[in-house]
């Protein structure tokens, strides 16, 4: 997992799935749907967390879906926290928007096209 204060609302996963052809694959979705996660089921669609209580402990489920095929991993929640807390110490909660470059955003975007 990845976080980039550049980025302040999405956090990054890198995958090494051999089915890939060796290529790593790339998620990235909302922090929030973590930190949501945590305690509940959280998202729709292609990217779904949620806690999962088992026989080695607290995990939280990550599912992910795409045309290509499903996932799921359960990461412990532990790891998960710190990781969190790593993350709101760059960018606080709630203060993505003071790290937003709305102007390099949408020239990236505009650049794409």
């Amino acid at each position: 997992m990845r976080y980039d204060p550049n980025d302040p609302y999405a956090v990054h996963v890198l995958f090494h799935a051999e089915s890939a052809g060796g290529e790593p694959v790339s998620w990235s979705f909302a922090r929030e749907l973590l930190f949501t996660g945590l305690d509940e089921p959280a998202g729709i669609g292609d990217v779904r967390v949620w806690p999962w209580n088992g026989p080695r402990g607290d995990f939280v489920a990550l599912a992910l879906s795409s045309p290509d095929g499903n996932a799921l991993f359960e990461v412990p929640r532990s790891v998960l926290v710190r990781f969190l807390r790593r993350t709101y110490s760059v960018v606080p909660r709630g203060h993505e928007t003071d790290h937003l470059d709305v102007d390099n955003a949408v020239s990236r975007l505009l650049a794409g096209r």
